[in-house]
């Protein structure tokens, strides 16, 4: 195991843990009075292993998870304030260069990524959870679009996320009443992949982990680019960008390794490139 350089004294550090094992980056939020609620701190430093991960070869896999009872309570609004004039744009520029690019670095990162979520998601955290390209809660969980209980507008990508992921008049209803969702009922309505119990969180995302940084690592990410892509394209388009994806692909080791795996009746051996 190893773990990503660090700025000694640097107190993000403790505050999001990370740390690479057999070729899987695992991301943890440490802040568990606060149920992880995200700093600007740490939500630069979420962006930053996240572009790291992309391009390190050696690391296949991500896992973002949290401590304690919360896997995120989204953007840590106690540092703010009401007070003052307010410049015309403020607002939508901190959008912008906060919730929105953390988001981003989720969908746009190289490799899989996985939530692992172990308590309540909520607001921000709970697109963050929705950003990733596999789910997994424990029992426990709960997902709160929590927005409409402050009289917010959702930020981070849910208006985008949520309708892609369980159409518009469910995404519509997680969002006017911003009730608490079970991780079952999360599971029923597709925004989780598997519910287990809480005990088993844990071992399930290292097994899912573990799989993927088996995997065929390129053709995993031109895959993930294909599908979020496609959600916001034509036919013709799509088919398009499918047909230079596999193109690209072809040229890689993996890729040659599955072609002759097949050939020759044995499993493959990916490894990445």
């Amino acid at each position: 195991m190893s773990d990503s350089p660090r700025v000694p004294g640097n107190p993000v550090d403790s505050l999001v843990q990370h740390a690479t094992d057999n070729q899987v980056c695992r991301i943890t939020l440490n802040r568990p009075e606060a149920l992880n609620a995200i700093t600007p701190d740490q939500r630069e430093r979420i962006i930053a292993l996240l572009t790291e991960a992309s391009a390190d070869p050696d690391i296949r896999a991500v896992v973002l998870t949290g401590t304690g009872r919360g896997f995120c309570a989204g953007a840590d609004l106690r540092g703010g304030s009401t007070a003052g004039e307010r410049v015309p744009g403020d607002v939508a520029r901190t959008i912008r260069l906060g919730a929105q690019r953390l988001i981003s670095a989720v969908l746009d990162c190289e490799k899989p990524v996985i939530a692992a979520v172990n308590g309540t998601a909520a607001g921000l955290g709970a697109h963050l959870a929705f950003a990733c390209d596999l789910v997994l809660a424990a029992e426990s969980a709960k997902f709160i679009e929590v927005f409409v209980r402050r009289g917010l507008v959702p930020d981070g990508g849910g208006a985008y996320l949520l309708p892609r992921l369980v159409g518009p008049q469910r995404a519509k209803e997680l969002m006017f009443f911003g009730d608490a969702l079970t991780a079952a009922d999360a599971e029923r309505l597709g925004l989780v992949n598997r519910v287990v119990p809480d005990a088993e969180l844990d071992k399930t995302a290292r097994d899912w982990a573990a799989r993927l940084a088996t995997g065929p690592t390129r053709a995993l990410a031109l895959t993930k680019q294909l599908v979020n892509a496609s959600l916001d394209a034509d036919r013709t388009t799509a088919f398009a960008a499918e047909a230079a994806a596999q193109e690209i692909n072809m040229t890689t080791e993996d890729a040659r390794e599955g072609v002759a795996s097949f050939a020759e009746r044995r499993s493959a051996e990916f490894r990445g490139r």
